[in-house]
This record gives structure tokens, sequence and C-alpha cells, in this order.
């Protein structure tokens, strides 16, 4: 639903969705920067798809009144939509689950609607205006509960053929590998085994630490210790490290982005902008050079940005 520059939206709304919290930020198109004049979170309903609905419904209707505009609206939430059905899978929102979101919210609001991964929104929102504004290329690169991404080219969120670009933490962690850590081949919500998210997500990073013999410790408190000189830490730390560095150099082949910046809970460590590129490096052949690896300019706060960007993208002649 394309529209001309002269019937451009005044203004967009975007939507995080999360298992627990939703949040509508409207943003005013002002001479194409985009300025937040309305924000609110509420409950997700995840367990009625009728009231989920509901919910959207009256949080836009709050924020065209804010607008003083009948915005349309771009979504962020988890999960992906089957590219032949339409259908949501694999969301954290049970109410959500082979449900037809788009169509529905679609009717239900009367406006274009975009629905992308979290991860995507991420990706795009640090691609504009973000750590990676003004790249050629970027890759966002999200360590949170799970592991997902987005790639993005001139600013503009390339999603693939079945919407999945960027889905590296399904890659399958190498045998040699596996063999090489002495680690276990974990299952996935997915349904595969082995995933790469099972190794370098935050609570993949807490599990690698009780596999090694210690507590399970939350990944801020283990690289607190293993700066200390604790052997369980450290090794946890270095094998995470050297897990995720194969996963990333895997990404520099297949995207080779100019620029990778990194989302999620375990963003937030100061570590990884040390020792990444070194270890990203190390799975690569000579000749190969691992672009800047950066810490997110928007963080959390990106997703509800990102998803407006998406649909202005959508909605753009």
């Amino acid at each position: 639903m394309a529209m001309t520059n002269s019937n451009r939206p005044l203004g967009y709304h975007g939507i995080d969705i999360g298992g627990s919290k939703m949040e509508l930020v409207a943003f005013a198109d002002r001479d194409g920067a985009l300025a937040e004049v309305f924000r609110e979170r509420v409950a997700t309903p995840g367990d009625d798809f009728a009231a989920f609905v509901q919910a959207i419904v009256d949080l836009v209707a709050r924020g065209d009144a804010a607008l003083g505009t009948a915005a349309p609206v771009g979504i962020g939430l988890p999960g992906v939509i089957d590219s032949a059905s339409g259908r949501q899978l694999s969301s954290n929102v049970p109410a959500l689950n082979g449900r037809l979101v788009a169509q529905t919210l679609q009717q239900a609001l009367k406006r274009p609607v975009a629905i992308g991964n979290d991860c995507q929104c991420f990706a795009l929102s640090e691609a504009q205006g973000g750590a990676a504004d003004n790249a050629a290329s970027m890759f966002g690169a999200i360590l949170g509960t799970g592991a997902g991404g987005g790639y993005c080219v001139g600013g503009q969120l390339l999603r693939g053929f079945n919407g999945v670009a960027g889905e590296w933490g399904h890659w399958t962690l190498p045998a040699t590998l596996q063999a090489q850590h002495g680690l276990a081949e974990y299952p996935c919500p997915c349904g595969k085994t082995g995933c790469l998210e099972r190794y370098v997500s935050g609570p993949a990073m807490s599990k690698l630490h009780a596999h090694f013999g210690g507590d399970g410790a939350e990944p801020l408190a283990i690289v607190a210790r293993a700066n200390m000189g604790d052997a369980v830490a450290e090794r946890t730390v270095a094998v995470h490290l050297d897990v995720l560095g194969h996963a990333l150099a895997g990404l520099v082949l297949a995207y080779d982005p100019h620029v990778i910046v990194l989302g999620g809970g375990l963003s937030k460590l100061p570590h990884l902008y040390d020792k990444l590129p070194a270890a990203v490096k190390r799975h690569l052949f000579p000749g190969v050079h691992v672009p800047p690896i950066l810490p997110p300019r928007f963080g959390d706060a990106g997703g509800a940005r990102g998803a407006a960007l998406l649909i202005r993208q959508h909605t753009k002649a």
C-alpha cells in the first residue's frame, strides 16, 4: 500500500510487543525525522487474541489523538510469519500463534500495518539514526534471551524470501567446536538441536557456567568473577567468546556488513567490544577483516522506533 509523496503520512505509530508488556510510541514525521509525541505501555493480553487486538486498537486510538491524524502502524514482535499462510509462528505471546495477525489488525485499524520481527526492528532503528547511521550496510545482532538479528543496506531493512533474513541464532554449532569445548548438544524451542542461540544468548551463558561446574550465575556476575580470576568463570567467558566469535565470523562471510551493532542484554558487557573482534578474526581466513562492532545507540528503546521506521519504509513511494 505505497503512498505518493503528496499523500505521505504526517506521522507513524511504532508498537513494540513483548510477552508481558507492549508499548506504543507515536512519532510525527518532521522533514523526514521522527519526533516522539506520545508514549504508552500496557500489559500484553497474552492468552486472549480478541483482547490483544482490542488493546492495540485502543492504544492506536490514543496515539492518533496525540498526533491529530490516523497514522500507519508498524509492529515489532518475536517470532516469524509463515510466508505461505501469513500466520504467526514461534511467538512468546501464545494468543498470536497460528493467527493472521497482520491481516486482522489491518482490518481492525483500517489503515496500513506492517509487522516485523523485533530483532529486525532493532536493526532498522540502529541503521537510521543509530550506531550504524550512514553505514552502507549493517547487521544488528541481538544477544538477549535468544539470538537473532536484522540486515540493513542503505538504511533499508532487507527481509528476504521468507522474511527471516538475520536469523543467525538458528545456525547450527559445528561438531568440531562442540567437541573442542566439551559442549552438550542442546535442544532449541525451534525444534532443532545445537542452534547457536543455545550457546551465545544470556541464558545460554549461565547454562555454560553450570555445565563447567559453576552455579549458573547471571552473565554480569560471571564476567565479574572471571575478572577476579575465578577459573570456572574464566572458562565460561572464554568458550562463550569463542563460539560467539565463530557465529559473527559466519555473519561477516554471509552478509559482509560494514558495521555490526550488538543488542540485547549482553550488549552491555564491556569485554565484548574489547575482545570480540579478535575472537571473530580467529574464525576468518586471511584477508577478511572484521568490521567495527559497536554498542547500540537506542538499546531497548529502539523497538518501537524501529517498528515506526518499518511502516514508513513500507508506505514510502
